[in-house]
């Protein structure tokens, strides 16, 4: 399926990796968004399911293993070209947990890095980006206090 100018809704999937404090970005090689910092993620593809979905994709682009632990949010990217839909995403971002690996970029990823709350704001990121890894913190944060 087309990403630019889809005939339908694409499903993608994203996780938010919380270890020692810090959360894994990754600076984006393609549209949409290229070049800018953002949670790792990409296509479902057919017959996948969410969670094996996201082990795929980050263990692609990071080089990590990591365990999906639960659905932090759900939400609608559409971005439009005038009246015409350019990409409609419905993604699905988990708060994951690192397994093991060493970070090491690739596929269609240009940098990636580990950053602390206080330090999101120097990566730029959407609105929407920055509130699911708050939430992504603050599930960690919970797990700790128990």
């Amino acid at each position: 399926m087309k990403r630019e100018y889809p005939d339908r809704p694409i499903v993608g999937v994203g996780g938010v990796v919380v270890h020692r404090r810090r959360a894994l970005l990754i600076r984006r090689g393609c549209e949409p968004f290229k070049g800018r910092w953002s949670i790792p993620g990409g296509m479902l593809e057919l017959g996948e399911e969410l969670a094996e979905g996201v082990r795929r994709e980050l263990k692609e682009e990071t080089g990590l293993d990591i365990e999906p632990l639960e659905i932090v949010a759900a939400f609608d990217r559409i971005m439009r070209e005038g009246k015409r839909v350019k990409y409609h995403y419905v993604i699905v971002d988990y708060v994951c947990r690192l397994k093991r690996g060493q970070l090491k970029p690739a596929s269609d990823v240009i940098d990636a890095c580990w950053v602390r709350r206080e330090d999101l704001p120097k990566y730029n990121l959407t609105e929407m980006a920055t509130k699911v890894i708050l939430e992504s913190f603050r599930f960690f944060e919970k797990q700790e206090a128990r």
